[in-house]
């Protein structure tokens, strides 16, 4: 509305468009003033005036077009429709409604070239708003046409059909038993029980998530893929050969640690550390050491964890320690 106020004023000669103070629609008041060709009656009230039948100001057209490359009278009806969907403030609504029930969107809803109460020059006013809203229409669908080829490039829809085994996301699945930090990011596979157009699918869902929704969308799910043992099973594998331990292998002892005497019994056992790992530290008696004098004892070796022989200690509380 106000670029019809501005348009009407940088053309308006000795007209003034006034606008009245308080909650009146001062759109539809200085509208209701817009200027003709010639002078004519106006039937409508004027609430400046509180009057009707009074006329309204002529203009000289020759003297407002001078200068401009295009003629003044095809702005008008711009300035009817501007009028005609603007809320009067005697009646508090438009006069497209009082005369029809309803406003047009645009002037080229009402500027027809076969209808005969319109000006003549009215066509090329007609023929700029085709033009712009050709423009806008080309550019809404070239923008939803980039847009669109963005998204497929960078989002596949899987293909899922009935039947298909699928893993589910569990990203909002809380009491799973299991913790946070070690809970799988997909449960499955699970099947496809039906289809809920091309947005979502519905699966069967038992065991600790029975009691979830069986509804998940598709962009959140993905094909559950076999293993190669599923898909071949007649392929033979060759093991993986895991040299065991041979606990037949004689102890090689490395050191003497600590020494003690069985209660009750006239036998000194040794705490020894051998060279196997299963067997590192044991309590043996002397008669397993093959060569008792040529192992190293814990006073020539400092850097033996305290620790360790304390654990070893605390074995048997029967026997008697020296």
């Amino acid at each position: 509305m106000l670029r019809w106020q501005i348009a009407i004023q940088e053309y308006r000669g000795n007209m003034t468009i006034e606008h009245k103070s308080g909650n009146i629609n001062k759109n539809a008041d200085g509208l209701s003033r817009w200027a003709l060709p010639n002078t004519t009656d106006n039937p409508a009230y004027v609430p400046k005036s509180a009057q009707s039948q009074i006329p309204i100001e002529g203009i000289n057209i020759t003297d407002d077009s001078d200068g401009f490359t295009h003629d003044w009278c095809t702005l008008i009806p711009a300035f009817e429709f501007s009028y005609k969907t603007s809320i009067h403030a005697s009646t508090a609504k438009t006069p497209e409604i009082l005369e029809k029930g309803w406003n047009s969107k645009l002037p080229v809803d009402t500027l027809k070239k076969d209808l005969v109460d319109i000006h003549q020059t009215a066509s090329s006013f007609k023929l700029l708003l085709d033009k712009v809203r050709h423009h806008a229409n080309q550019s809404m669908n070239d923008s939803f046409e980039y847009a669109k080829q963005k998204w497929d490039k960078s989002h596949k829809t899987p293909e899922l059909k009935v039947g298909d085994l699928i893993l589910v996301p569990t990203l909002n699945f809380h009491n799973i038993k299991s913790l946070n930090k070690l809970k799988a990011s997909f449960a499955g596979h699970i099947i496809i029980k039906a289809l809920h157009g091309t947005n979502a699918v519905q699966v069967e869902l038992s065991g600790e998530l029975e009691n979830k929704h069986p509804n998940f969308p598709v962009r959140l799910v993905k094909h559950y893929t076999s293993s190669d043992k599923e898909l071949l099973p007649l392929r033979n594998e060759t093991p993986l050969e895991v040299p065991p331990l041979d606990q037949s292998e004689e102890k090689k002892v490395l050191e003497v640690l600590k020494e003690r005497i069985l209660r009750g019994q006239n036998e000194r056992e040794y705490l020894v550390r051998c060279r196997n790992p299963k067997n590192e530290y044991e309590w043996i008696v002397a008669e397993k050491i093959p060569d008792l004098s040529a192992c190293d004892s814990k006073q020539e070796h400092k850097h033996d964890s305290q620790n360790t022989i304390n654990q070893w200690y605390s074995q048997d509380t029967t026997k008697t320690w020296s």
